[in-house]
């Protein structure tokens, strides 16, 4: 819950410098127990001539005692918010914020609960609801908090004096102050002129007006490379938008009226300060393509995967995304999926029902992914799988099943199965072992269980692995006749 020194520079330097935080009175041995401050958490041999953080080498006003003062007393409300955070507990995933609200609407619509039950579990439900709703606002809380301690220190650095009422948010956002080609394209638009494709890439735009939104013949709209920090709900009203491309902005969010650009194909979203995507951009079911890369996703949609069927390539590398929705398994279109560098503690099962991916990359999830589901082995179009940089010990047991896989990295992951040697020669050779190593659990289970009343269910068993099993064998292993085979396995199966 403290503010990353690498997301928020400035405040962290400020909530580390400045004292009056405490909540009590600073003396020795006073932060163990009870006393514990928080707010103020000691520092082993911090000094002034060797801050925490780095923000006073490239900001050299922070040194200013007037200045941090100033500062402080800007971002108070954010101590406060954070201690109450740290008693009520960490944020709760999407995914139970979702059943919570679905069990609040279960318990008004159930007539015979009776009115002590009913208190009581929705005070339950809603107290997972509030917590996330407390979360989101201190996330928010932190950037407002970032942002007026960057014009705190800018007007310091220009000699000024700075309204914290006012922020100074409105300089350079004026209409008389639009950049000219936007308003050109306003005018055009308001003499009837049928406008399908605008290119405003690099053009330092801090405001998209709402007049866009009366560009209904727009097919194409990029606004990548600007320093845009909202969008105008009226964005809606390209109903024929086909691309659109906002990345490299300042977004924190998009607006909820996005859901409404049905004939979106593709979206382009990356190397924003995204902390979500809204829900409702499920309802752009017409989308081919999503990146989402380079922001600040903690997770997906609920229901992300049971709207967008169409969509072939998901790109939501270099966020903070815990896990997945089970719905993700919905998205049969899906062929290419990009999840490196998140905080994957692993995938859900539904994985396995993605049968026309062909490229999977998981790579750099570190510490917090150290299994792979078995149903990985159900994805049989999959061409390319990136696994380096994790914390993998094993790869599923039908791992082999993956026939048409033909690019694998393993690099960097603590595996033992299959081991080191094998895994240096190659992936064919680590599906080989691994469709062996399949075949001789298979039959370990078989012959444990010859007993008379077992015999027919094992047998289907293993009729069910009987056409990958034979052709992955015989395939990895080089068998052109009856001679290698085993006639006791195929017997049985």
């Amino acid at each position: 819950m403290d503010p990353n020194p690498n997301k928020f520079p400035i405040l962290s330097y400020v909530m580390t410098k400045f004292p009056t935080f405490n909540r009590t009175s600073s003396t020795a041995g006073a932060s163990t127990g009870e006393d514990f401050d928080i707010e103020n958490q000691p520092v082993p041999n911090f000094s002034p001539n060797e801050p925490q953080f780095e923000a006073s080498a490239s900001m050299p006003y922070l040194k200013n005692r007037k200045l941090i003062a100033t500062m402080g007393e800007a971002v108070t409300g954010v101590a406060h918010t954070r201690s109450a955070l740290r008693i009520l507990g960490t944020r709760p995933d999407h995914e139970a914020v979702d059943l919570a609200r679905l069990r609040l609407a279960e318990i008004e619509a159930d007539t015979s609960l009776t009115p002590e039950k009913r208190a009581e579990d929705y005070e339950i439900y809603k107290a997972v609801i509030d917590l996330d709703e407390m979360h989101e606002k201190y996330e928010k809380m932190l950037s407002d908090a970032e942002r007026r301690l960057e014009r705190i220190y800018e007007a310091a650095v220009a000699g000024e004096e700075l309204n914290e009422e006012e922020g100074g948010e409105g300089k350079g956002l004026e209409k008389g102050e639009l950049d000219e080609e936007v308003v050109g394209i306003l005018k055009d638009a308001e003499l009837g002129k049928v406008i399908e494709s605008v290119e405003l890439s690099g053009r330092k735009l801090r405001i998209l007006p709402e007049a866009f939104g009366r560009l209904n013949s727009l097919v194409l709209l990029d606004l990548s490379n600007n320093q845009l920090e909202a969008l105008p709900d009226s964005i809606a009203g390209l109903e024929n938008l086909d691309t659109l491309n906002l990345s490299e902005n300042l977004l924190v969010s998009l607006p909820d009226s996005i859901g409404l650009l049905f004939k979106l194909r593709i979206l382009n979203v990356s190397r924003n300060k995204l902390h979500a995507l809204p829900d409702s951009i499920s309802h752009c079911r017409s989308l081919e393509q999503l990146d989402a890369s380079f922001n600040k996703l903690t997770y997906l949609p609920t229901n992300i995967g049971f709207e967008l069927v169409n969509l072939r390539r998901l790109s939501v590398n270099l966020n903070k995304i815990r896990s997945l929705p089970t719905s993700i398994g919905e998205m049969k279109s899906l062929q290419h999926l990009d999840l490196h560098f998140n905080e994957l503690g692993g995938l859900p099962p539904t994985i396995g029902k993605l049968t026309n991916l062909e490229i999977l990359n998981l790579s750099s999830n570190f510490n917090d992914l150290t299994e792979i589901p078995e149903t990985i082995s159900d994805l049989i179009n999959l061409k390319e799988l990136d696994l380096s940089n994790n914390q993998i010990h094993a790869l599923p047991d039908a791992f082999g099943r993956l026939m048409n896989l033909a690019k694998l990295n393993v690099e960097h992951n603590p595996l033992t199965i299959p081991p080191k040697e094998t895994v240096a020669a190659g992936v064919v050779a680590i599906k080989g072992y691994m469709a062996k190593r399949w075949a001789d659990i298979l039959l370990e289970e078989q012959q444990k269980s010859m007993t008379p009343v077992q015999e027919q269910p094992q047998a289907s068993l293993f009729t069910r692995s009987t056409t990958w099993l034979r052709g992955a064998v015989s395939g990895y292993f080089g068998s052109t006749g009856k001679s290698n085979e085993d006639p006791y396995l195929n017997q049985q199966l």
